[in-house]
């Protein structure tokens, strides 16, 4: 009867010890309204009782600063907690840590100890992380084979980023034997999740024909969802064919539209060609102080054919339309 009366009490203990489920939920609750102080103040005591999932919430909050103060040694205090309980979520954000040297002094030989414990428990983002360390030899001694190992595996869960990477392997020929179909099929994995290089690239395979049949329509299409995400190369290369008119109607408007987005996040290209428009007012207004200010940042960036320009456009300036065009160029 001792022994019976012993094991009940062992039973409400270990009942009342297991994290509360409603208090959990409640937690996820008000992270998901923002209400990160409850967040806090619900997942904080099933944390102090062990509860692994928690713990790495509570990490997670004080990593962002949200509900607290941001402290970066606090958060990996409670990630280290979550992880040796076997968190794979919590060792691959161990391991981001160490690499960066946040919370803890930085060691790509930590690092690479945490991807590979969150890695052999099948999560992405720890296999690609590893196989950078490996392509770099960082914490491990470089080797190109098992790179491409994870970058395969961590690609076949979806990783976009690993995906968009293996297929630049196969572009270039990179570890790989070159096989422009092999990248283009990476590149479509990984741009049909938004990853804008893949959009990128894979507008690009369309435009030339590389790996898929040349088809302007489809690179016109990739380049654009690339674009309307602030991709300043596909801005470049769907102003190029609206000014064509390839695989979209020519259209002059775009075409400035385009060409101006790229020319405002510095492609020394886009603000030549950007010059070029306002010079001969192509889709915009002619405007000879804004074709001297986009010359005049293209050249600073050593591109030697927008000095010649600007030389001519100056010779159709008054000295006070030269002076607010360098203080454009200026600001």
């Amino acid at each position: 009867m001792r022994k019976r009366i012993r094991s009940w009490v062992w039973l409400v203990l270990c009942v009342s010890a297991l994290p509360s489920w409603a208090d959990f939920q409640a937690g996820q609750g008000a992270y998901i309204r923002r209400d990160y102080a409850t967040a806090m103040k619900e997942w904080r005591p099933l944390a102090e009782n062990g509860d692994a999932e928690s713990q790495f919430n509570v990490g997670l909050l004080y990593d962002q600063g949200r509900g607290v103060a941001e402290n970066d040694q606090e958060a990996v205090q409670w990630y280290r907690m979550a992880a040796v309980q076997g968190h794979a979520q919590a060792r691959f954000t161990l391991g981001l840590m160490y690499a960066e040297g946040l919370g803890v002094p930085q060691s790509y030989l930590e690092a690479e100890r945490w991807y590979w414990l969150a890695a052999v428990q099948g999560l992405a983002g720890a296999q690609f992380n590893l196989a950078l360390l490996y392509t770099q030899g960082r914490g491990v001694p470089q080797n190109n084979e098992e790179a491409l190992k994870l970058l395969r595996m961590a690609s076949e869960q979806g990783h976009a980023q690993a995906q968009f990477t293996l297929g630049f392997r196969y572009g270039k020929g990179q570890g790989v034997p070159q096989d422009d179909q092999e990248a283009a099929k990476w590149y479509r994995q990984a741009a049909v999740q938004g990853f804008t290089r893949a959009q990128f690239f894979l507008g690009g395979m369309y435009e030339q024909g590389r790996g898929v049949p040349q088809n302007d329509q489809e690179a016109a299409k990739w380049y654009r969802q690339a674009a309307v995400q602030g991709f300043a190369g596909a801005q470049f290369f769907l102003g190029s064919m609206y000014a064509q008119g390839r695989g979209v109607p020519q259209d002059d408007q775009q075409m400035a539209k385009w060409f101006k987005m790229a020319a405002d996040q510095g492609l020394a290209d886009a603000q030549f060609i950007y010059g070029s428009i306002c010079a001969n007012g192509n889709g915009v207004p002619q405007d000879y102080v804004q074709a001297y200010r986009w010359f005049t940042l293209a050249a600073n960036q050593g591109h030697e054919n927008a000095k010649k320009l600007r030389e001519l456009v100056a010779q159709q300036m008054t000295p006070a339309q030269i002076a607010e065009a360098e203080a454009l160029a200026e600001d």
